[in-house]
């Protein structure tokens, strides 16, 4: 059952508490990723035998098979991936920046221009769910930032192929190639490259715990888009919200993981023994209820506070993945929300939306890193370059205070470099 504390009467520590996990597997991810370094393809064979067992003949997803699994797919589902894919592009299309030029009245101009990341990875998880969502939501972006190469690797089933609908819905984000690899040995592919799969400069998507190490571990050969951990949603609601939607809102994410974290904190203790009691009702409902339980017993938790202010307050230290605001004047806290991944606002926003059809990302800041991280977004696929040009009567007024500061730094070579322009 869930847990229920008081703020004031609770520390803020018993508050905050979750169950970490303990489990290192640093060593056998590193082991893994200097056998692919090593010996390419051949290690990608040996681990899909291994741990996927299946034995592959080939290890790139054909066009013959994205066909087949498109027209395998129904056309109900093939529609809403791609309104989906509609609102997505929407969202991010807003995000497209670009760079900006100053002129100086010395005739200095100075600017920045923004790149697109050449080739970018995307890991799509298998295993017990197949998730298309991930596809468009890792893809779309990628693919308006203007990357020339967005590559998908995602774990093989049993029977050597990729599910159907996330080959559906690479094809609906214009996925370029995509390659039937999973867990560690895929980032280590992306990373470093092999006979088949290209060299990437750009890693993003989330996996379990030796995804993420890999991706921890490959960090500086190329770059990555977070360490993502279980997942989180926390609810502020009021006495007026509804226990049924609430609870349900709840399990939303308590489903994915045993690890996952569902937080309710509300001004009213009647609404959070009407949750409770709700969340026992439904888990038993869900078709994996086994998951929910353990995510409710181990981190789920309900705070009783005084205010909504304090709630939010609440909110803010935790910065949980996904917050909803369960309120019937959502904006009137939106600006004091600081510190989360997405914000779903009023009574009629469940997370899941987030997750499939509004069209904001649903890749999020977990474990606390809300408080200086950012949803996956089209910066992610961007680089930004700057130059400088300098005539020279501009440099003559900047040149003796260059070598100044040089030298107080003790840098003579760079003094020099500005002075000898203007020597005899």
């Amino acid at each position: 059952m869930i847990k229920i504390y008081k703020d004031g009467k609770n520390s803020r520590e018993e508050i905050f508490s979750v169950v970490e996990p303990k489990v290192d597997v640093s060593a056998v991810v590193s082991e893994i990723i200097e056998n692919v370094k090593t010996n390419g393809d051949k290690a990608l064979y040996f681990y899909s035998e291994k741990f996927d067992k299946v034995k592959l003949q080939s290890l790139k997803v054909t066009e013959e098979e994205i066909n087949s699994a498109v027209n395998s797919v129904d056309k109900e589902f093939i529609e809403i991936l791609k309104q989906a894919a509609e609102n997505i592009r929407e969202f991010h299309t807003a995000q497209i920046r670009s760079g900006f030029e100053i002129k100086r009245a010395d005739g200095a101009i100075l600017g920045q221009k923004i790149i697109p990341i050449e080739k970018a990875g995307l890991y799509v998880p298998g295993g017990t769910a197949a998730y298309p969502s991930t596809v468009l939501m890792d893809a779309i972006p990628a693919k308006i930032a203007g990357c020339k190469k967005v590559v998908i690797i995602t774990p093989p089933n049993k029977d050597g192929g990729v599910n159907p609908v996330i080959l559906a819905a690479a094809s609906v984000a214009g996925v370029d190639e995509i390659y039937k690899i999973g867990g560690a040995q895929g980032i280590a592919a992306l990373a470093y490259g092999t006979e088949s799969v290209p060299k990437v400069d750009k890693i993003v998507g989330p996996g379990n715990a030796f995804v993420a190490e890999a991706k921890r571990q490959v960090f500086g050969k190329v770059s990555i888009d977070m360490i993502a951990g279980p997942s989180e949603i926390m609810v502020v609601a009021d006495k007026y919200s509804n226990p049924k939607h609430v609870a349900a809102d709840l399990l939303s994410q308590a489903e994915h993981d045993k690890m996952a974290s569902a937080v309710l904190v509300t001004d009213s203790e009647i609404l959070a023994n009407a949750v409770s009691n709700e969340l026992e009702r439904q888990i038993p409902l869900l078709s994996r209820a086994e998951i929910a339980r353990a995510s409710i017993d181990d981190n789920g938790k309900i705070i009783i506070t005084e205010t909504i202010d304090k709630a939010i307050e609440i909110a803010n230290a935790i910065a949980p993945e996904h917050l909803e605001l369960c309120l019937d004047k959502p904006f009137d806290y939106i600006d004091k929300i600081v510190n989360a991944g997405s914000v779903f606002m009023g009574r009629n926003c469940p997370e899941a939306l987030g997750d499939y059809m509004a069209g904001m990302n649903h890749t999020l800041p977990t474990s606390g890193t809300a408080r200086f991280s950012s949803p996956l977004s089209v910066d992610d696929f961007i680089k930004k370059t700057q130059y400088a040009y300098y005539p020279e009567n501009a440099l003559k007024g900047l040149y003796k205070q260059v070598e100044y500061f040089a030298k107080k730094e003790g840098l003579t070579a760079h003094a020099k470099s500005a002075t000898v322009r203007f020597e005899n």
